[in-house]
């Protein structure tokens, strides 16, 4: 299938780069070429050293000058994050200062600006986020807001789309990012068609949260939480009671309910029932029954599940 639109597709290789902040969002549009799409991709240097290294010691050459390009409103350009040290310093912001003049007048001629990760930084470091709204990492959240007080940074998000300009929250969303940039130049049925061969089964959206409730909860050190926390999100489809929980970790039931609640700050079960209704909401966005699901999660009925799923609004909204 051929599409008649070309697009060109720059990806900035900074020193230090993570890998997958631009190699994942690179395959993807690989794998739209293959099918038939238009994109012609661009490997640009921040300087006139063509060739750089990782943040994982991968060398990378070949790479176009940044300043031989002009963009337009039909190019995207993928900002992608580098280490912390760097982006942290004033010297490096002074030293490729070129660049960032060039990043705005880009913007200024409407190309999409993408960033992927703490990428967002060299996007903020240029003005082109004030009045914006944004994200990056989580980890990252209230340092870019103090640094860039003029951005609209959201937290908890995966991906923001503000007119022409994008950004992503960590770098496995960096592919998120790049499909769903597919799906708005060439439709949802291509986009389908690209997610299927690289076997990315759910996909996630700007609605979506950067955290889900599998992950929300762990910013802990408590291992026995942890191994409760795996034994009821791996056992969904199954009625596992508190008394069987606690004899697992070697607790009673009394301390495991209260550990669980002033280690995690909520209860077993609304945990339980934060996981059910997230792993329902998945099954039935993609194409499950209300029966199926329910009964993946536990549930004995359809009308359960509804009920439930009403007690969760906020977890429908990001889904």
């Amino acid at each position: 299938m051929g599409h008649k639109r070309k697009f060109r597709v720059f990806f900035l290789i900074p020193p230090e780069v993570q890998l997958l902040d631009f190699s994942g969002p690179a395959h993807l549009f690989y794998e739209a070429k293959e099918y038939g799409a238009d994109f012609e991709t661009h490997y640009l240097s921040l300087d006139k050293n063509l060739h750089q290294l990782s943040s994982a010691g991968i060398s990378m050459g070949n790479l176009e000058y940044f300043g031989l390009h002009q963009l337009n409103k039909e190019d995207l350009l993928f900002i992608p994050g580098l280490e912390s040290h760097l982006l942290l310093s004033q010297q490096f912001k002074e030293k490729h200062s070129l660049f960032f003049e060039w990043l705005k007048t880009q913007n200024q001629t409407g190309a999409k600006i993408c960033s992927v990760c703490t990428g967002a930084y060299l996007m903020g470091m240029t003005g082109i986020l004030d009045e914006k709204e944004c994200t990056t990492h989580w980890k990252y959240i209230e340092d870019f807001k103090n640094r860039f007080s003029k951005a609209i940074v959201l937290s908890d998000r995966l991906i923001v789309k503000d007119g022409n300009i994008y950004s992503s929250a960590g770098v496995s969303s960096g592919i998120d990012l790049a499909l769903y940039i597919i799906e708005e130049l060439l439709g949802p049925v291509f986009a389908s068609k690209i997610a299927k061969e690289v076997v990315i089964y759910s996909r996630r959206t700007p609605k979506d949260p950067q955290l889900s409730v599998y992950l929300r909860y762990r910013n802990h050190l408590d291992n026995r939480i942890h191994v409760v926390q795996d034994l009821l999100s791996q056992n969904l489809e199954n009625k596992v009671k508190v008394e069987t929980l606690a004899e697992m970790v070697h607790m009673s039931r009394r301390n495991l309910t209260r550990l669980f609640k002033n280690t995690t700050g909520t209860t077993i079960g609304d945990y339980l029932n934060q996981l059910r209704a997230e792993r329902a909401t998945e099954l039935l966005s993609n194409g499950s029954k209300v029966s199926v699901a329910a009964q993946a999660c536990g549930l004995k009925s359809s009308n359960q599940l509804r009920a439930l799923l009403k007690k969760n609004p906020e977890i429908i909204s990001k889904n």
